[in-house]
């Protein structure tokens, strides 16, 4: 059983994080919802934020949703900032699921995050198998199945669940995470720093640099993107993305400049921006004379907190203006 030694270590060896000073069901939703595909470095700053903002589930499901995007804004993967304000919607008015059953018919949910905040914040044994225990599962088992079948995932969750302490299913769940994120790491893992090395068939066989079998990765697309900063005052003009969008929907950003009629402009900045496999190569014109603008509004730079603004245009508004800089 490696329930013993995991648990015995995580105890005295896991990270200080923020989310991990409570079990209240909110801040567990929260910092899971945020955690989606999202370093933990990078989600601290938001989780506190987000907090100080709306520092309970009453105010989150009372605020306008640009003012949830707003606060959201920069951390990417804007579905879940909308999910998360309709799931505080819900538990306002039907109260804070009991079940993980219930957590998992929340908006934005899926059966990991589900089973993460049912275990932390409820107590109740169910595993959590995201992409570090699908890691260590596979060494511990020595499994060299492809890992993102179906088939597979379900018997790896399946295994973790076998080897979960049901006492304390959300200090296991966060501990093999823990595990996965800091000593069973994808390129080279720290085996003699492991607590479990010596329940692990990988290790003993030799394959733990070689698990877990994944397909190749997609290959990431270059995109170029010419943006536009007009500026008036002390406000910039923006233009808002269409709400039928699937992505960034209702979202402010600079305009391109295929969009503004006879327009005169100079590079401003540039910069490199990626999501997912696009990897956009950005360019910032400042403009000087031009003959029409699109559908927009000019929006006060006091207003940027406030303002859902893409992650782009965030980057591009903040770029170090160059000085010498080509007309275009």
């Amino acid at each position: 059983m490696i329930a013993p030694e995991l648990l015995s270590w995580y105890d005295s060896a896991h990270r200080d994080l923020p989310w991990r000073e409570s079990t209240d069901f909110y801040r567990v939703w929260l910092s899971e919802i945020m955690l989606q595909q999202t370093r933990v470095e990078a989600v601290i700053p938001y989780y506190q934020r987000f907090l100080e903002r709306f520092p309970d589930i009453a105010s989150l499901a009372g605020a306008p949703e640009p003012d949830v995007l707003a606060a959201w804004s920069g951390l990417g993967y804007y579905r879940r900032a909308r999910n998360l304000h309709k799931a505080a919607k819900h538990i306002a008015i039907h109260g804070v699921p009991r079940t993980y059953e219930e957590v998992l018919a929340l908006p934005g949910a899926g059966p990991y995050t589900a089973a993460a905040i049912a275990s932390i914040a409820l107590n109740l044994p169910h595993a959590a198998v995201d992409g570090n225990v699908i890691r260590v599962v596979s060494r511990l088992t020595n499994d060299a199945a492809e890992v993102s079948l179906p088939a597979t995932r379900r018997r790896f969750t399946e295994q973790a669940q076998s080897v979960l302490d049901p006492a304390r299913p959300g200090d296991f769940n966060q501990a093999i995470m823990e595990l996965g994120a800091t000593i069973c790491v994808p390129a080279a893992p720290r085996c003699p720093a492991c607590p479990v090395s010596n329940f692990c068939a990988g290790r003993a066989a030799g394959t733990e640099r070689e698990l877990p079998v994944k397909l190749a990765a997609k290959k990431t697309r270059d995109v170029s993107l010419d943006l536009v900063l007009l500026e008036r005052g002390d406000s910039v003009f923006l233009v808002q993305r269409d709400a039928a969008e699937r992505r960034l929907a209702g979202f402010w950003e600079l305009p391109e400049k295929k969009m503004i009629r006879g327009i005169r402009s100079r590079l401003a900045a540039e910069f490199g921006h990626q999501i997912v496999n696009d990897r956009f190569q950005v360019r910032v014109w400042r403009a000087g004379a031009f003959t029409a603008l699109p559908e927009g509004r000019w929006v006060g730079r006091d207003e940027f907190p406030v303002v859902p603004l893409s992650t782009i245009a965030r980057k591009a508004l903040f770029q170090k203006v160059q000085k010498d800089c080509p007309t275009g």
